[in-house]
């Protein structure tokens, strides 16, 4: 029996929209596990949030404060935090410069509840 193997999936097609955000969707590419590449600026940072399987960050560059369940991290480049399965989180890039972080999901689907539109999933694809 031969699996195939999957092509490479470029930077350009994981791009959303025309920033500088990055999303891979694992079940579009027979993965089990699905991230998202966030490039900040100062402050900028996605709001509160929740999934259904832990989210693991590795900061690439800057330093960010990250909330999870309302206790406040501090973060440097080169640090790893992992927010449990439902577990409310968000990030802010808390410093100077860019904040350039992979962050993990736990899915081959990136499955997400904002928490200032409870019951409301956001679940997107690759198809912008």
């Amino acid at each position: 029996m031969t699996t195939a193997i999957p092509d490479i999936v470029h930077a350009d097609d994981t791009r959303v929209g025309t920033g500088t955000l990055r999303r891979f969707i694992g079940a579009e590419h027979g993965a089990g596990v699905s991230y998202l590449f966030v490039d900040n600026e100062p402050g900028q940072g996605p709001d509160i949030h929740r999934h259904p399987y832990p989210e693991t960050w590795v900061l690439l560059e800057g330093e960010a404060r990250i909330t999870i369940e309302g206790e406040t991290l501090h973060a440097m480049a080169g640090d790893t935090a992992t927010a449990p399965a439902g577990a409310w989180h968000g990030f802010k890039n808390c410093g100077a410069g860019r904040l350039r972080v992979l962050c993990i999901h736990a899915s081959d689907r990136i499955i997400q509840e904002w928490q200032d539109a409870p019951g409301v999933l956001d679940i997107p694809s690759t198809g912008n």
